[in-house]
């Protein structure tokens, strides 16, 4: 028999989901057919066949995670072997809702590993209890019939939990790993943006200030290794731009934003909003990125403590601007406010590098224009 494996899909993503078989076992493929859609971090996926045969067997079922090199398939006939694929991955484009920009960033995976007696997994197995991300509480994280038992009667009286799955399910590791590694510190700040001209691009604005920001305090804009307490700066400014979707968190990357002109950077963002939107985007748009924007006012919220994603050392996030009563020149007026939240990692940074950050955003947001 000769197994296919789960191919590399690029960019060091380990696991894939699987979404939906094109055959099944006893099918007669061919070369560059296509086998199955799958389901990463990034993307949808389509498996192309590597070579002419008869499907043996398949390794799992829709929903199911394949890790990188595991099986996926088997082929009738053949000697082992370790399979590759042949021809290209496509990638399928699926219909989402409005993308909104959001708080934080998201990808990071490990595989997950269980132990518990045969007794154990016999009883969870008549209980029809879904054992893959449950905690134990026996000697070294052991799963006992206690555990088991607690979740069953939990499922019974509030139906079962709807597991993560693909973007959702990194974002929420990826979260973990930030709050773990993390020594996060948040800045609040308003900035009168009263004197804006009319029809000023808000993302605009921000991604300009945050250009600003960088230039003035280049210690924000840094890569740091928590193991190795070595941190690096950075001279080229390139923003993650954090988007929401029904799927979850994206995070596409704005390159060199401090080298580039608005209409640029405008017409480059459209384009990787629309890809976020069609799946279509690839992992390499979603790496890289050098200190991240949350503008989550465009949803709801006036103040945030935005979440940092290693190895980057801050984030800003931009609230619901709003009309506030603000003394200027010694008399009483109501004027256009936004609200900032800046965290950065204390680690990396200083307060007075944030504080100095801060104050060049709300410099840059207070010009009446940036053309």
């Amino acid at each position: 028999m000769k197994y296919f494996k789960l191919p590399d899909l690029g960019e060091g993503l380990p696991e894939a989901e699987i979404v939906e078989w094109k055959i099944n076992e006893g099918d007669q493929v061919k070369t560059d057919q296509i086998l199955a859609t799958v389901e990463t971090a990034k993307a949808i996926i389509e498996i192309p066949s590597p070579q002419d045969g008869v499907i043996a067997h398949l390794f799992g079922q829709a929903g199911d995670t394949i890790h990188t090199g595991e099986p996926l398939l088997e082929f009738a006939g053949e000697e082992d072997d370790s399979g590759t694929v042949v021809g290209e991955l496509k990638r399928e484009t699926s219909s989402n809702a409005d993308d909104d920009f959001f708080i934080g960033a998201a990808p990071s995976t490990r595989a997950h590993s269980q132990k518990m007696t045969p007794a154990v997994r016999s009883l969870a197995n008549r209980l029809n209890v879904d054992t893959e991300n449950l905690q134990g509480s026996g000697h070294n994280g052991q799963l006992t019939s206690d555990d088991i038992e607690r979740l069953a009667r939990t499922d019974r009286a509030h139906g079962k939990a709807a597991p993560l799955r693909g973007v959702r399910k990194q974002m929420a590791r990826n979260m973990a790993l930030a709050h773990a590694e993390v020594v996060p510190v948040t800045l609040h700040e308003d900035v009168d943006i009263n004197d804006w001209n009319p029809g000023e691009d808000i993302t605009m604005r921000l991604i300009h200030a945050v250009a600003a920001g960088c230039k003035a305090e280049p210690a924000l804009n840094t890569w740091f290794d928590g193991q190795q307490l070595a941190r690096r700066v950075l001279s080229q400014i390139n923003l993650g731009v954090a988007v929401d979707t029904e799927q979850g968190l994206f995070v596409p990357v704005l390159r060199d934003i401090g080298n580039r002109s608005i209409e640029d950077i405008r017409e480059g963002l459209n384009r990787l909003r629309q890809d976020v939107t069609d799946r279509t985007i690839p992992p390499s748009e979603l790496q890289g990125g050098t200190i991240t924007l949350s503008n989550f006012g465009t949803i709801a919220g006036r103040y945030a403590s935005p979440i940092v994603v290693p190895p980057t050392v801050a984030i800003l996030g931009a609230g619901v601007i709003r009309d506030q009563v603000m003394p200027v020149a010694g008399k009483v007026a109501i004027r256009r406010v936004m609200p900032l939240s800046l965290t950065f990692d204390h680690r990396a940074a200083t307060g007075g590098e944030a504080a100095r950050f801060m104050r060049a955003v709300i410099t840059d947001l207070a010009k009446e224009s940036i053309s």
